[in-house]
């Protein structure tokens, strides 16, 4: 629909004109005021010492501890009430967390031992610098996977195990310098480009990926493919059908995986049940243990877990690869593991943060975790990060802070004291049950309808993500999450919406998108356009052109309906924050090329940013002053006018 009559007449006109208001021009900045504004922004958004401002010495050494060691904090008002919550949390979490380690070990390639080691040393490192209080720190099952698999690649873990294990602390020790590094800093925006849906596929992907690694001790498989990718896994499981499955281990691991798989169905339909869940893997690992033990289905081929070594953990500092051929190897998989266990860890913080309506700092978390894989790997540890599953029953018992951590390192610690010998006869396939079990959850179909629904482009990036990882490895389906991440920022960076704007009817003001509002009218002789994006040179061109194939189309539209031709082109630019050097020239020959055709260009609203780099280029002196309005409105009153009197002329 289009605007049949416009204000013509001369009192009309002036009376419009007086309403115009100007574009503000700022004045002029202090070049190294504005650079420091601009680095604050960009590393300081948080402003973090602001507490500090105004304060006294002797309360700034206070504050200074308390931001270092969160503990100082929330120490000061702790109780013997929350303690009590910490402390039926961290024996919940703890009872969960001692038979999930022994199978996380496992996926890592290392002896169980190592796993109970991760759930000592690192809770309590963060207990002391972490700021969550709710997130539960220990092994992981995607971190392990991700751990193992490329360990694996440069070393044999049975034929070389301690050249294997070795290059494991060193990997969780450059892993934690990685983490630390950026938190300190401020550089935690990086792990941001790996967007959610990227995420959601890429941990769909590896829990398919980790339950099917499970088929060997779930079946009793004793020779099974190294390889993770589906095709290799189902042609080795079906390869060993009929020589190398055991029935007794298929019996035991599909009893005790139902039972897992129902307590888990109970706790998640009645939140007060919560305790079954968390309490069911070591239920299981206990009656699992007692059924072999009695009737000896180790001699039957049952596979048991035989030793656990004794002892709390060693010092590992002599371990570690600081020189030699193991070293950038290390720096490699420690650098792509502690980004992948950082991502995991900030996620899990930040959500149940929300929901306890707190704030985290996610530079000091990235400190935190990082300086516990550093003086894990010196202890034994391989590299450990937060743990949904725990987490979600840490937070479920009722932790009030990270001392429910420290009751778990606890547990953990007599565990390895006095009970290790215990798990002598505990079956291989109740670890792959439990660990099965865990990583069901973390196959997010629910996520993914919604993200099909939402945004197409990201449902790609997101199956991309997890057939990457499902059909080859882990490491390429992170490589194709993080590239399709980029590839769509550089997409929408590149090919920014230019759209065409009308005027909402019943005498408004207001200017929208026509494709989205079909009832906003067009004004004859002006082409109204608004560019949805930052104009840069890796766009600059693509707007330039689009805006000259909106003039001809619609040109071709207005000729064919008898309307007055194109005189102004209108170019709304509320929506660009910033332009560059290429941007303007764009702009400049955008002008050149419409003066050509006789259109004069318009712009209207234009930023701080913009303004000051039109004037700086002298831009505004090309297009006059006089072309440049505060809103879209006062430009088409202006314009408008203009068509109308050469209309009568």
């Amino acid at each position: 629909m289009d605007i049949e009559s416009l204000p013509s007449s001369r009192r009309r006109t002036e009376s419009l004109s007086s309403h115009v208001h100007k574009v503000g021009v700022p004045s002029p900045q202090n070049l190294l005021k504005d650079f420091k504004e601009t680095v604050k922004e960009t590393l300081f958004p948080d402003d973090p010492l602001r507490p500090f401002k105004d304060q006294p010495r002797s309360r700034k050494l206070i504050l200074g501890l308390q931001a270092i060691f969160p503990i100082f904090e929330w120490g000061r008002d702790y109780s013997l009430a929350k303690f009590k919550g910490d402390l039926i949390a961290g024996l919940t979490i703890a009872s969960l967390c001692i038979p999930q380690d022994i199978g996380y070990a496992k996926l890592a390639n290392l002896a169980p031992q190592y796993g109970l080691y991760t759930s000592f040393v690192p809770p309590l490192i963060y207990a002391v610098l972490g700021s969550s209080r709710d997130i539960a720190i220990g092994p992981a099952a995607v971190v392990s996977l991700i751990l193992g698999t490329m360990l694996q690649d440069e070393i044999d873990p049975v034929k070389n195990a301690a050249d294997y294990r070795r290059l494991a602390f060193t990997a969780t020790f450059f892993a934690g310098i990685t983490q630390a590094a950026l938190g300190l800093f401020r550089l935690g925006f990086l792990i941001d480009f790996l967007s959610h849906a990227a995420i959601v596929g890429f941990l769909s992907g590896t829990a398919i990926t980790i339950a099917l690694q499970q088929l060997k001790g779930f079946l009793g498989i004793k020779d099974f493919t190294r390889k993770t990718d589906i095709v290799s896994v189902m042609r080795s499981v079906w390869g060993s059908v009929h020589h190398g499955w055991n029935w007794q281990t298929i019996v035991i691991g599909t009893t005790f995986l139902g039972f897992l798989l129902l307590a888990k169905h109970i706790g998640k339909k009645n939140k007060r049940f919560f305790w079954i869940p968390a309490i069911a893997p070591l239920i299981s690992v206990i009656l699992s243990t007692f059924f072999v033990y009695i009737f000896r289905a180790d001699k039957k081929g049952v596979q048991i877990v035989k030793h656990i070594k004794k002892g709390i953990n060693q010092p590992s500092v002599h371990e570690i690869y600081f020189t030699g051929k193991y070293v950038m190897k290390g720096v490699k998989i420690g650098a792509v593991a502690g980004m992948i266990a950082l991502t995991e860890a900030l996620a899990i913080a930040r959500t149940f943060a929300s929901m306890k309506d707190y704030q985290i700092d996610g530079n000091k978390e990235m400190v935190a975790l990082g300086a516990m894989n550093v003086v894990g790997s010196m202890t034994s540890c391989y590299l450990a990060t937060g743990s949904f599953s725990r987490s979600a029953v840490n937070y479920m018992a009722g932790c009030q802070t990270t001392i429910s951590n420290v009751v778990m390192s606890i547990v953990v610690l007599l565990t390895l004291e006095l009970i290790t010998p215990l798990f002598k006869y505990t079956p291989s396939t109740i670890l792959s049950a439990i660990i099965i079990s865990a990583v069901i959850g973390m196959i997010d179909i629910e996520s993914m309808l919604l993200i099909w629904r939402i945004d197409k482009l990201d449902f790609v990036t997101c199956m991309g993500a997890f057939l990457g990882v499902v059909f080859d490895s882990v490491e390429i389906g992170l490589l194709i999450a993080v590239s399709l991440s980029l590839a769509k920022i550089l997409l929408q960076v590149t090919r920014p919406r230019v759209v065409l704007l009308g005027k909402l009817p019943c005498k408004t003001t207001i200017y929208r998108n026509i494709d989205q509002y079909p009832d906003a009218m067009r004004v004859p002789g002006l082409l109204i356009v608004r560019v949805d994006s930052a104009i840069y040179f890796s766009n600059c061109n693509y707007v330039k052109e689009r805006i000259g194939r909106w003039l001809s189309d619609e040109e071709e539209k207005f000729k064919a309906r008898f309307l007055p031709r194109i005189q102004f082109l209108i170019i709304d630019l509320s929506p660009v924050i910033d332009i560059d050097t290429s941007g303007i020239h764009s702009l400049e020959d955008l002008y050149k090329s419409l003066r050509k055709k006789d259109v004069q260009l318009v712009l209207a609203n234009p930023g701080q940013a913009v303004i000051d780099k039109f004037h700086a280029s002298k831009l505004t002196e090309l297009i006059g002053q006089d072309q440049i309005f505060l809103t879209v409105d006062d430009a088409v009153l202006k314009c408008s006018t203009k068509v109308a009197e050469l209309e009568l002329n």
